[in-house]
This record gives C-alpha cells, sequence and structure tokens, in this order.
C-alpha cells in the first residue's frame, strides 16, 4: 500500500479509502489509485485484513448431499446473494455424515467466516449449539430446529406430501405407494406424514397405502425400490407412487421403464423438488416443486441481517411447495 501511495502521489489513507470506502474519494483521485494498483500489481492481502477485523468476508454453506442437485440450486441461490454483498462463498458437503459435518464447521470456525448456512443431518445436533454459544450467524437450510435459536428456511414438506398423494388420487389411483428414504430425516417424516393425512382423510383403506422406506435418497436406492415394488402381489401392488425426492422418481422411471412397464399406464410417479432433469427425463416426471434458489436467497439474507444488525430477530421462514404436473402421472 506504501508503494501504490508513493506512485499515485497520494497518503496512505488515501490507498485506504480507495479500497475500503471508494464514494469518499473524488473519482480523479480513485482513478489515479487504481491505476498505481494496475501498474504495480497490487492485490490486496484479504489474510491480513482478516486478523485485524477478526472475521473475513466469506459465507460458508454446508451442505446434506453434494450428489443431489437440488442442494446445488440452494447454493447459487446463496452465492447470488453473497455476490450482491460483495462476499465470497465456501461450499462444503457433509455427505449426510454427522462427523464430516462437524469436521466442516470446525474448520469454518477457524476461517472466522461472517456467517454459516447449514442444511444438516440433524437440527438438533448439539454441535449447531456451539456456534449459537459462540455468536456465529447461522441459518439452518431446508430443515426446521425446535426452538428460535437460530433461523431457518424450510418447505412445508406436510404439504407436499399432501398435494402429491391428492394429485394421484385425482387421477383415479386406489392403491399408491410412498417410497421414501432414511425415516431419520425429517423431510422424509414430514413428506410420508402429509401423504398418509390426505390418503385418509380421503377415506382410502390402510391397507392400499403401501410404504417402501429407502437406505438413501438417490438413483439407485429408486431402481431398487422399483424392483420391490414389482415383487409385489398383482393385488396389492400400487399402481402410482410418490417418492420422497426426485432422484428417487428417476430411479424408480429407469428401472420401471426397463422391466417393460408403462408409464403412467402401468405406474403413475411423482417426485419431489423438481429439480432441472425432472422435466427432462425419458417421461417428463410430475414433481412437488421446492422454490430451491429462493430457498438460498432468503437464508444467505437471514445470515447477512443477523451479521450485520444489532436489531437482528431470528424469523423461521416456510415457502409453499406447488405441484408440476408432467407425464409421468397424468393419464
Amino acid at each position: 500500500m506504501k508503494d501504490v501511495a508513493a506512485a499515485a502521489g497520494v497518503s496512505l489513507g488515501t490507498v485506504s479509502n480507495v479500497m475500503n470506502r471508494p464514494e469518499v474519494v473524488s473519482a480523479r483521485t480513485r482513478e489515479r489509485v487504481e491505476r498505481a494498483m494496475a501498474d504495480l500489481g497490487f492485490v490486496r492481502n484479504e489474510s491480513a485484513r482478516q486478523l485485524r477485523a477478526g472475521t473475513s468476508r466469506t459465507l460458508a454453506y454446508v451442505m446434506l448431499d453434494g450428489s443431489n442437485p437440488f442442494f446445488h440450486d440452494v447454493a447459487q441461490g446463496i452465492e447470488y446473494a453473497a455476490e450482491d454483498a460483495d462476499l465470497s462463498l465456501f461450499i462444503c458437503n457433509s455427505n449426510s455424515r454427522p462427523e464430516r459435518e462437524e469436521v466442516h464447521l470446525d474448520r469454518l470456525l477457524q476461517q472466522r467466516v461472517q456467517g454459516i448456512l447449514i442444511t444438516p443431518v440433524n437440527p438438533e445436533a448439539p454441535h449447531l449449539d456451539e456456534l449459537s454459544r459462540r455468536g456465529v450467524p447461522l441459518v439452518i437450510v431446508d430443515r426446521v430446529r425446535v426452538g428460535s435459536d437460530c433461523c431457518s428456511v424450510s418447505v412445508d414438506d406436510v404439504l407436499g406430501g399432501r398435494i402429491a398423494i391428492e394429485h394421484l388420487a385425482e387421477q383415479g389411483h386406489e392403491r399408491v405407494a410412498v417410497i421414501g428414504g432414511p425415516e431419520s430425516l425429517g423431510q422424509v417424516r414430514e413428506r410420508l406424514e402429509g401423504a398418509r393425512q390426505i390418503w385418509d382423510e380421503l377415506g382410502r383403506s390402510p391397507e392400499d397405502f403401501v410404504y417402501l422406506p429407502t437406505e438413501a435418497m438417490t438413483v439407485a436406492e429408486g431402481r431398487s425400490a422399483g424392483e420391490r415394488l414389482a415383487g409385489l402381489p398383482a393385488r396389492r401392488r400400487p399402481t402410482a407412487a410418490f417418492c420422497a425426492n426426485d432422484l428417487l422418481a428417476l430411479g424408480l422411471l429407469q428401472q420401471s421403464i426397463g422391466s417393460g412397464r408403462h408409464i403412467p399406464d402401468d405406474l403413475a410417479i411423482v417426485g419431489f423438488d423438481d429439480i432441472e432433469f425432472a422435466a427432462a427425463a425419458a417421461v417428463p416426471l410430475t414433481s412437488v416443486r421446492q422454490p430451491r434458489q429462493e430457498l438460498g436467497r432468503a437464508a444467505a439474507q437471514l445470515v447477512l441481517d443477523e451479521a450485520t444488525n444489532p436489531d437482528h430477530q431470528h424469523q423461521q421462514l416456510s415457502f409453499t411447495p406447488e405441484l408440476v404436473a408432467r407425464a409421468s402421472s397424468r393419464r
């Protein structure tokens, strides 16, 4: 900075103002300083600034599953909001493993990030309490945490399960399956709860509601569920399936077509998330849409408000899902 000041013929304070408060420097002086920076190849030492300030100009998002396009769309929304605030974004992937999640959080604390957004394996995990105790701005994404000690942004998953099953019932289906993921995941439990609620309210028999849990929310597990579904006795075999996410639904679709079933005549399929690949599937997939980028952007705005606003109030935002009907379920 001293070299830049000497080359531009200004004080060290003026160089600092150009980098930190350019609006207080005249356009002519700012141009002279910026030209000197370019001529000298000056690059700001962000590490030194971070040491002085005690925090960085960085947000971080710890996503649950890097193989799921849903979380990449959420991350994109966070990134857009970070760019608007002139901040950088770290992206970490816990891969649905609590111990990996905890390691990422420890490293992010060491980096003194300005705020952390996380889709946690378990929203009630004790290591999340530690972040709050340390005063680190924290937002839970696509989950709900009991209490109001931090902000959260989520979708009404119970409603999502309801509208998926209601759509299948409207298409005339009298036997349905719900293909879930691990019931340890709150979304799976809530989507299943909503599906059962509406099925009971419609006066349908519990025997005609089949639940097939899966070990993960992946295409491979969707294919496996399709094989289990096909192995059921014909009189009990559902004619429609609601999958807890689109990856499961795409796996089920793949297995069903490969085994000679016609979609939706032999099996109607509804997914959840409405990722980009849903509409591009061999049979375009009906899905319950989540506003993915809006989730990310809203979460980032909350964490930034907590980091900069002394009057910040924690909020628990809930978005409304909507059904996007396509060829996989419409007769």
